[in-house]
């Protein structure tokens, strides 16, 4: 009973102290890393732009209007990155957030699955068509209602009455095109790059095309104010630069 019970003792002093010596070299919570909260359509573009920073980041993706509302709520990253200008704009009108930085665009397209029937918005009409969009409360959603609003109301009205769901994340939209479970989807060109094979885009005309701008801001909260306007910076020109141009994005507009 005495040899058992000095060896147990043993072993809780070997992992307390075993856990004592690893806080110096990785702090409780991820001190030391960067936490990027971003929109889910950012997904592809930061993960390669992490892989080419020295810097540990540690990302948070989804809605740009959700991440938004988690901030609000007291979640403390140390960057906000949504896909659309408006957003960030608040964010810094509260005192939330410092003053934001446009710092890519997008398209924002009519996604169909490999050798799809659709080809143009106004087969969107046709009954039968399953369509998901985003909802007006993000940005996805936002640009999709200024294409629908360009439209003929007759026309428009035919393409709503196709709507099967609304939903709140660009990433959940192109999961049910390309799991078939719809038939087109208004998403960014981006996304579509990102799915490979299994979908393609149909370019909007002209009149149609909404300004699709992408905003960053450092959170008030941030630990490490310096290297999160260092990632900013990387987004403009550099690692960031050169991996949101791969994976579909244009520059920020001029001026």
């Amino acid at each position: 009973m005495t040899v058992g019970y000095g060896f147990s003792a043993a072993l809780i002093a070997l992992a307390v102290s075993a856990a004592g010596c690893g806080s110096d070299d990785e702090p409780a919570g991820g001190a030391g890393e960067l936490t990027v909260s971003a929109a889910s359509s950012l997904t592809e573009a930061f993960g390669a732009y992490e892989q080419g920073t020295p810097a540990a980041e540690r990302f948070s993706f989804a809605g740009s209007d959700e991440l938004a509302a988690q901030i609000r709520q007291g979640a403390k990253p140390d960057l906000y990155a949504a896909a659309n200008t408006e957003l960030p704009e608040m964010l810094r009108k509260e005192g939330l957030v410092g003053q934001p930085t446009v710092f890519a665009t997008n398209s924002l397209v009519l996604a169909v699955r490999k050798g799809s029937d659709i080809g143009a918005v106004d087969d969107l009409t046709d009954p039968g068509v399953d369509l998901v969009i985003g909802s007006e409360d993000v940005p996805f959603g936002a640009y999709t209602q200024t294409v629908l609003d360009r439209l003929p109301a007759a026309q428009r009205d035919a393409i709503l009455a196709n709507v099967r769901s609304e939903e709140s994340d660009v990433k959940a939209a192109v999961g049910k095109l390309s799991q078939g479970a719809a038939d087109a989807s208004f998403t960014y060109a981006s996304d579509v790059a990102a799915a490979g094979d299994r979908l393609e885009g149909v370019e909007l005309p002209a009149e149609l095309q909404p300004d699709v701008a992408y905003g960053v801001a450092v959170v008030e909260s941030a630990e490490d104010p310096e290297a999160a306007q260092e990632f900013i910076d990387g987004l403009l020109s550099g690692e960031g630069a050169q991996a949101l141009e791969d994976a579909g994005f244009g520059p920020p507009p001029e001026g």
